[in-house]
């Protein structure tokens, strides 16, 4: 899973933050297309602590929503800019990508845009 490629890494770390907001983004966009619904905020934090407890990590409340928001909102620009098909495949290729040996375009692409929508939101909340 590309969460695992940070395992060694502390929460607070850029990648691992990352990693959280592209998964984040994959989950999203499969429970939108699968059954019709986005996940709420306090779910995608929830899901990042899950998945960071499976390392003994941790991050704060506001930090995993402020990540649930930023995944989120590119889940949603995604689906709003595609047509359903490329959704769903798109969707299909980002969870497959979880996996750190498949290699996806459409993955990298969407891993660029979670790394510009981190920068921009550290530079607001001046981090």
């Amino acid at each position: 899973m590309l969460l695992k490629k940070t395992e060694h890494l502390p929460a607070e770390d850029k990648g691992t933050r990352l990693a959280l907001i592209y998964a984040l983004v994959a989950e999203a966009l499969s429970a939108y297309y699968e059954h019709g619904q986005w996940l709420t905020v306090n779910q995608g934090a929830s899901l990042c602590a899950e998945w960071l407890a499976r390392s003994q990590r941790s991050l704060g409340q506001g930090e995993r929503k402020r990540l649930a928001e930023l995944g989120d909102a590119l889940a949603r620009q995604v689906a709003d800019s595609v047509s359903r098909e490329a959704g769903l495949f798109t969707a299909h290729e980002m969870m497959e990508s979880l996996d750190r040996n498949y290699h996806s375009a459409i993955g990298e692409a969407i891993m660029d845009e979670c790394t510009r929508l981190l920068a921009a939101s550290d530079e607001n909340a001046g981090n």
